[in-house]
């Protein structure tokens, strides 16, 4: 697997030899000094470029950056179609497992290069073109302390589509069901734990995408309760976890609203909790 420095030194080297290329920015966890390096990390790198077609017209160009195992081009995509914005990107996963999500901007667009992102540095800049940039920070990253209207609707979310998952086991449509208890009860669950160590710790960190940075601020207790609810691989699962979640969102609702003096509606939660277990035994 080829090192840090000789990923960088190919990125930069081809933009160096290219004359299309003004200047190369980079974006992602590379960029963010509280994340923790492995083998896995993404190279978001971003070319600023004269003529984002040239590249297009002549795709061979990329194979100076070594053999590939996949690439995907979500702009030539037809079921993901993509934003449309006159950029284009190669997302390259290379047989030795490094991977780079390089897109092309068109210089006309060279002064928004990195969209707003804190988490952003320049690599190069032929013709200081660029902006400048603030130092690398993840704090448009951090977790927002919820207002009163967040909250209830994260609450309300996640109520009403128990109902569903309720009705997808009842009528043993399992992917239905668990698509909605994966989608949207666990992710509001994930969303109201964010919450509530933030609240504990303060609201100056971030828990990552996908909330993939959580369990570092959970108690172990707690992070084995939710693992169990992972295990759908049945029907009789499928309700354990669903009661399980609902047990869980209902303690913690009750503590985030409590720290934050906000109104829960603890008569619907019991009201869905109990149509829950009557259906589950009613079927």
């Amino acid at each position: 697997m080829r090192t840090e420095e000789e990923m960088f030194q190919v990125i930069l080297d081809t933009a160096k030899n290219d004359p299309r290329v003004l200047a190369v920015g980079m974006n992602g966890s590379r960029t963010n000094k509280k994340v923790p390096k492995d083998l896995f990390q993404d190279y978001d790198i971003v070319y600023i470029v004269e003529s984002v077609q040239s590249f297009i017209n002549d795709p061979s160009w990329i194979d100076r950056f070594g053999p590939r195992l996949i690439m995907q081009t979500p702009e030539e995509m037809v079921l993901f179609p993509p934003t449309g914005n006159g950029r284009f990107t190669y997302l390259m996963l290379f047989e030795d497992g490094n991977r780079i999500d390089l897109t092309l901007c068109p210089k006309e667009q060279a002064n928004t290069w990195n969209e707003g992102d804190c988490l952003a540095d320049i690599l190069l800049d032929k013709e200081q073109l660029l902006p400048k940039l603030i130092e690398s920070t993840d704090q448009d990253y951090w977790i927002k302390r919820p207002s009163q209207a967040e909250f209830s609707d994260c609450c309300n979310e996640f109520w009403w589509v128990s109902t569903y998952v309720v009705k997808g086991l009842c009528r043993n449509e399992m992917f239905y069901a668990v698509d909605h208890l994966n989608e949207n009860c666990r992710k509001e669950l994930l969303r109201l734990l964010s919450w509530q160590v933030a609240a504990d710790q303060g609201y100056h960190f971030s828990v990552g995408k996908n909330y993939k940075y959580l369990p570092d601020y959970l108690a172990d207790k707690q992070y084995k309760e939710l693992l169990k609810t992972m295990d759908v691989s049945s029907i009789p699962l499928a309700w354990s976890a669903l009661l399980s979640l609902q047990k869980q969102f209902d303690y913690y609702a009750r503590i985030v609203s409590q720290k934050n003096h906000f109104v829960y509606e603890q008569r619907t939660a019991e009201k869905v909790m109990k149509y829950t277990m009557d259906s589950k035994i009613g079927h």
